[in-house]
């Protein structure tokens, strides 16, 4: 009895599991597909920062980058150049300041793709050891 009560708790987790997975609608998965994308410096996008009060534009960057924003009211960019170099930049918002990101490439994404990615320097070794 209680090996069946164990398969039918595990099987419900199971069933729990697959309709949470199949609950993402197209449009969500699209967009972290997009996101990922331009975390991954495969998008160019192009992101301008706006003061508010003076409707004036006081940064503008285009290109490849991964933008992240912080919770300390900042943008964090990571630029991609063209030798394969990295730039960061940090924008300060203040309660006037705005920004807007734009997809600039129209990026083709597909909505059931994934990638996954095994990093060699990451990944530990392994020295098999033989007992006699």
């Amino acid at each position: 009895m209680k090996k069946l009560t164990i398969k039918l708790t595990v099987v419900l987790l199971l069933v729990c599991c697959l309709l949470f997975l199949a609950s993402c609608t197209e449009a969500e998965r699209v967009s972290a597909n997009i996101s990922q994308e331009a975390d991954n410096f495969n998008v160019e996008r192009r992101i301008v920062v706006i003061n508010a009060r003076t409707d004036t534009i006081v940064f503008e960057l285009v290109g490849t980058f991964s933008l992240q924003n912080s919770s300390t009211n900042e943008l964090e960019v990571v630029c991609e150049l063209e030798d394969g170099t990295f730039q960061k930049h940090f924008i300060y918002l203040s309660e006037y300041t705005l920004y807007v990101v734009e997809d600039i490439s129209h990026s083709n994404v597909s909505k059931y793709h994934y990638e996954l990615n095994i990093l060699p320097e990451q990944a530990l070794t392994f020295v098999p050891t033989f007992n006699d």
